[in-house]
């Protein structure tokens, strides 16, 4: 399986799930490390794809790979399903909201004296459905690049969910260490593959980081045979 001949599926960006039709829950992610990662991929195979959730559209513009705009978790899971095909590298760079609103107030929710208190559910699990697929449909040529932005246990909840979710490779950076958290032109990266391997990258450019991610995936890809 080679980088240059596989579809590459980038995510990037929040997610939002709104609670009433003008707020939502969300999180601080850019986007730009997304961006960043999809401009890398393109150099490596015309067949790049970037899911993005609401970002800056100065970010994607006039850039020479599909872009497919998404708004809530469910909706990014959807579209990387619809994407995902043999062979591919799937890169989930994207921070889904892990929760959303039980119920959505079809009218703006008013201010009064009490607490507001919106009961959440989970979202799908969009790593966790790619395992399960890739499980059920004996889909082997298929390359699964997680993230994990993390502030405390960093390198064991990483390792963790590389583990619990079948990933071929993990990037983990410490939001809370300055220079590596969102909205930043910089990022520091530690990187774990299913191999045992362990790849620091020190604090860089976002561009760089992503030409050094894409490395690895390729070295990934060739120690597959």
């Amino acid at each position: 399986m080679l980088l240059t001949q596989s579809k590459i599926i980038v995510t990037g960006g929040p997610t939002r799930e709104w609670f009433d039709p003008i707020r939502y829950i969300s999180n601080a992610s850019s986007g730009k490390m997304g961006v960043a990662l999809a401009d890398e991929a393109y150099k490596k195979s015309r067949d790049t794809v970037f899911i993005h959730g609401p970002i800056n559209e100065y970010y994607i513009m006039d850039r020479p790979y599909r872009c497919v705009p998404v708004e809530s978790t469910a909706d990014l899971l959807a579209a990387v399903l619809a994407e995902l095909s043999e062979p591919c590298v799937l890169i989930m760079a994207a921070a889904p909201a892990d929760y959303t609103p039980v119920a959505r107030s079809g009218e703006k929710i008013k201010k009064s004296d009490g607490d507001l208190v919106i009961t959440m559910k989970r979202t799908p699990d969009i790593l966790k459905n790619v395992a399960e697929i890739r499980k059920s449909r004996g889909l082997v040529d298929i390359f699964v690049a997680g993230f994990a932005a993390e502030t405390i246990n960093t390198e064991e909840y990483a390792v963790k969910k590389l583990k619990s979710k079948s990933l071929d490779m993990i990037c983990l950076n410490d939001v809370s260490v300055e220079g590596a958290g969102f909205n930043t032109d910089t990022n520091i990266m530690t990187i774990f593959t299913a191999a045992g391997e362990r790849i620091e990258l020190p604090m860089q450019s976002k561009n760089l980081v992503a030409e050094n991610i894409l490395r690895q995936i390729e070295i990934g890809l060739s120690q597959r045979g």
